[in-house]
């Protein structure tokens, strides 16, 4: 081959190579334009430590991966993001349980319950070392995130032994997330917490927290939170969902990875939580199996105690709060849709 022969060649190789790269780059400006949109509403502001997940889906790339573009908004409770769903201003929220399966019981809503974390850590903690029985709760303020909102119910739960209301006979304060902060600064003896609250506070109070009670021994086998969406949202996005339910799978993975606490501390910054935090938190909810590995999270069984519950709850209010007695409970059926999370499965396993 001649110089000029040679030459040539050499420019079509890299007018070839050229074109290849043209192709790719709009190859992926096309797949980011395709990328399916979905705001999902977390609860607290800012964000529980439990919804670390979301964010290491969006900072590890595994949103994209799942061809989604995804927009994190904090609520100041999860009940607030839940009726935000139904309104159809918010696609898709991490909310509680019990207040779902009312909402749904009691007013028909048009919520399902598509994936979610079964394990609830809730606890009534005390910066006051005398105040360690639920009779000496009577009376005394307590931290809760909103009227009837998650805490606010755990804390009905956790008090009901003793024959106390919250509103009632236990007064509450709306702080939505913040009640550990509150509880540091002094401005309150008493707080409905998650576990990775307690080292922070112990740490920044310098003080020992005491366990009042916790919803595990007053309400065992109950239901913790679930990610619903609207009846005519998933008619309309439901890949969008099996893709957000395969992301938040295979974040909720990594988390089990210790390897990969470091960098996860560092994503777990929207929780408020620094970086020392953050790993004893996961440390914490890990040995809990707080999060769902390779399944719905929507067991049968536990979202059936948290309805019972609810219902209870109904009955002894005269329908004031929790299931009407007038109204017939949700079943597991009409609550969940179990589908989604077994098409995102199958997902994952093409797309790893």
């Amino acid at each position: 081959m001649t110089f000029k022969s040679r030459k040539h060649a050499k420019t079509l190789v890299g007018a070839v190579a050229g074109l290849g790269f043209l192709a790719t780059a709009f190859a992926a400006g096309d797949a980011a334009a395709q990328a399916k949109k979905i705001t999902i509403a977390l609860p607290g502001v800012p964000p529980i430590f439990g919804s670390v997940f979301t964010y290491v889906a969006q900072e590890a790339g595994i949103y994209k991966k799942y061809g989604l573009d995804v927009t994190l908004k904090p609520f100041n409770s999860g009940v607030g993001a839940a009726r935000a769903v139904v309104s159809g201003n918010i696609d898709v929220s991490m909310s509680p349980t019990p207040p779902v399966a009312v909402m749904v019981s009691n007013a028909g809503v048009p919520l399902v319950m598509v994936h979610g974390m079964e394990i609830n850590d809730w606890m009534l903690g005390s910066m006051d070392p005398s105040i360690t029985t639920c009779a000496q709760v009577k009376g005394v303020p307590v931290g809760v995130d909103s009227p009837r909102g998650a805490r606010w119910i755990q804390l009905a739960n956790m008090v009901r032994p003793c024959k106390l209301v919250p509103d009632k006979t236990v007064p509450t304060v709306n702080l939505s997330s913040n009640v550990g902060a509150a509880m540091v600064s002094g401005k309150l003896k008493l707080g409905v917490l998650h576990s990775d609250d307690i080292p922070v506070i112990e740490r920044e109070s310098g003080k020992k927290l005491t366990i009042v009670a916790r919803v595990n021994e007053t309400s065992p086998g109950s239901h913790y939170a679930v990610f619903v969406s609207n009846k005519k949202y998933i008619a309309s996005n439901r890949d969008t969902l099996v893709r957000m339910a395969a992301a938040h799978l295979e974040a909720q993975n990594m988390l089990y990875d210790q390897s990969k606490w470091p960098q996860i501390a560092k994503w777990a910054a929207p929780t408020g939580r620094n970086a020392g935090d953050s790993i004893k938190a996961l440390k914490i909810f890990t040995d809990l199996k707080y999060w769902p590995r390779n399944h719905a999270g929507l067991s049968k069984k536990r979202i059936g105690k948290a309805v019972a519950i609810q219902t209870g709850v109904g009955k002894r209010t005269k329908g004031k709060a929790g299931i009407n007695p007038k109204k017939k409970p949700a079943t597991h059926a009409q609550l969940t849709d179990m589908s989604i999370v077994a098409d995102a499965l199958k997902m994952m396993k093409k797309m790893n």
